[in-house]
């Protein structure tokens, strides 16, 4: 039987309001952080935590089958086809510094393949979602289709990433430098929010190296939904994270692999 994407959909809406109620009691509070053990500072507060139990709780109570895979609270097997892919807030370093450039991460893989994504920035009013039908961006109730831009060579795109220090090896700092270098214009700062842009038409392509699925699956769908393409650049699975490049198009994405190949 065919998956009725506007209801699962509207329940993933549901899932970002309820979560943004459990996240925002800690934003621009000041906040206890933990830091994750790891190669680079990885913060975490309790509105972290909150957001994916509020998720968790719902999405146990309605489709108690369904596989969850949560950067906070881990994976827990499901019975069906159905995995939720959750991050509930990417971008933990812009929430600690009382920036509104976090957001929750929402997505739902269908056989293992990322079907049906969504973004959201409470504070600002920002929601991106996509799914087999399209993508859409709602901004504090005003929903309007969105597509990628179009048409658009290396030499006049706008670049996306996080930070050009999350490129830690020597060659992926080689790939991304030689790659900025050929655009007309690179941004910084922007988590999962650069993705979404693109998504919009707003910019040209989104980059960030290094990747996990919770950060990268939720995304997919809003990008491919809007007629974007993805790959991964070192010829991984998308669905697993990695180094993940995204275009407005497929010509665009395959101009920047050939640059980055070089």
């Amino acid at each position: 039987m065919t998956p009725d994407w506007d209801q699962l959909t509207q329940f993933a809406i549901r899932l970002a309001h309820e979560s943004a109620n459990a996240i925002l009691p800690f934003f621009r509070r000041n906040a206890e952080i933990e830091v994750k053990d790891g190669p680079v500072w990885d913060p975490v507060t309790e509105g972290d935590r909150a957001g994916e139990r509020a998720i968790r709780r719902l999405i146990e109570e309605h489709f108690p089958d369904h596989g969850i895979h949560g950067e906070e609270y881990g994976i827990k097997e499901g019975r069906s086809p159905f995995t939720w892919v959750l991050d509930p807030v990417d971008g933990t370093r812009a929430f600690v510094c009382g920036m509104p450039t976090w957001a929750t991460l929402i997505g739902l893989s269908y056989e293992g393949k990322p079907a049906l994504g969504l973004m959201n920035q409470p504070v600002v009013g920002d929601m991106f979602f996509g799914n087999p039908s399209g993508a859409w961006h709602d901004y504090r109730g005003q929903r309007t289709a969105i597509s990628t831009r179009r048409g658009i060579t290396l030499s006049r795109a706008t670049i996306g990433t996080t930070a050009p220090e999350l490129y830690r090896s020597a060659e992926n700092q080689r790939r991304f430098q030689f790659l900025r270098q050929q655009a007309q214009l690179t941004r910084y700062g922007g988590d999962a929010y650069f993705f979404c842009l693109l998504a919009a038409g707003h910019i040209d392509i989104a980059m960030d190296c290094g990747l996990q699925p919770y950060d990268i699956t939720p995304l997919l769908p809003i990008v491919k939904g809007a007629g974007g393409a993805a790959a991964e650049w070192t010829g991984g699975d998308l669905a697993r994270g990695g180094n993940v490049i995204t275009a407005g198009s497929e010509a665009l994405l395959d101009e920047a692999l050939a640059i980055m190949s070089h």
